[in-house]
């Protein structure tokens, strides 16, 4: 990406802005409902990769069981990546969207 800097006042515009301020962004991690794995798996993945409490997780799970989806997590991109890829590790269906 090219940086573009305002030459009479030393800002930068453009692009740069731009990119930083989509990276900047709040994300969220969705976890979908699947028929494949236990719901006390789910659990305790959850609990693994977000780091709340059983009641918390407990809560994320059934919503995502009942309803289809739960937002699972919200954080920074990097923080959201992360939390996917521990969910993904036992194989479940998660994205990583825009909040």
């Amino acid at each position: 990406m090219t940086r573009k800097t305002d030459t009479q006042t030393g800002t930068q515009t453009g692009t740069e802005r731009d990119a930083r301020t989509r990276r900047a962004r709040p994300r969220i991690v969705v976890l979908y409902n699947d028929d494949v794995h236990a719901f006390e798996e789910v659990v305790l993945q959850v609990q693994k990769a977000t780091g709340k409490a059983l009641p918390e997780a407990v809560r994320i799970t059934l919503v995502a069981h009942t309803r289809g989806k739960s937002v699972a997590f919200s954080g920074t991109l990097a923080e959201c990546q992360r939390v996917a890829a521990v969910l993904r590790g036992i194989r479940l269906q998660v994205e990583v969207d825009e909040a």
